[in-house]
């Protein structure tokens, strides 16, 4: 892949669900690119339909291609089908808030999630980007993800969320080499003051992670017994998800 279609590709993950559209200054701010590159990256997603310009604001939003290309993944490759029940089930044993992510462009993006029915629990959107060095489904899946991923990831910013996310390569590093020896990932307040998580890595044909499936909680309530109910819940989850995508687990 080229750089600039790494580039251009990259602008697709400045879109969310709080940001569905976006300027050329604030783009080219977010990307770090100037402006006049960011331009022309944009004009060739937008012949591509992967982005559309809206006429009156001129902000940029996704575009028909990428609802296009979602059907057509889901239709031949039904992931969410498989996912959605698995998460459901898990939320369900478990009684919290339970979700699966997929490595994508260098971001772990949620593609599917089941709440906790708790009035109070951690709510999450479908389409939320986790960081790497904050979540339990980062570590998890940076864990056993193939080494190039791993040193691509590594390079990122760590941003401190809280007073308990690391922000160190040292640090991460540490977490990594715990979290392969114990094969999951947990975090304390490390993303958001009063959330914990659990994750394991789901794995690809190549037998390196592809993204994780994870159960978050208020720290408050996560007692030993609950954690322990929780990792075994996720540990199994996991290895069942990555059979049912026809990969195999690595020995």
């Amino acid at each position: 892949m080229t750089i600039a279609v790494k580039r251009a590709l990259s602008l697709l993950d400045l879109f969310s669900e709080s940001v569905p559209e976006i300027g050329l200054s604030d783009a080219a701010r977010l990307s770090g690119h100037d402006k006049a590159t960011v331009h022309r990256l944009l004009n060739t997603l937008r012949e591509a339909g992967l982005i559309e310009q809206n006429t009156g604001s001129k902000l940029y939003r996704l575009g028909p291609a990428v609802l296009h290309l979602a059907r057509l993944r889901e239709a031949t490759f039904p992931v969410i089908a498989v996912v959605q029940p698995m998460l459901d089930a898990l939320a369900e044993e478990t009684g919290e808030t339970a979700h699966c992510s997929l490595y994508t462009n260098n971001a772990l993006a949620v593609i599917a999630t089941t709440e906790s029915k708790r009035a109070n629990r951690v709510s999450m959107r479908g389409s939320e980007t986790l960081p790497f060095h904050a979540t339990a489904s980062g570590l998890a899946f940076l864990a056993f993800a193939a080494p190039d991923v791993v040193a691509r990831a590594m390079a990122l910013p760590m941003v401190a969320f809280t007073p308990n996310t690391m922000t160190t390569q040292a640090e991460l590093t540490a977490a990594l080499t715990e979290t392969r020896r114990l094969g999951y990932a947990s975090i304390d307040k490390s993303y958001e003051g009063d959330v914990c998580g659990i994750g394991c890595p789901i794995f690809g044909s190549d037998k390196a992670a592809v993204g994780a499936i994870a159960v978050a909680t208020p720290c408050h309530r996560l007692t030993a017994e609950l954690q322990a109910v929780i990792t075994r819940a996720v540990q199994s989850s996991a290895r069942e998800l990555t059979r049912k995508l026809g990969n195999a687990l690595p020995m």
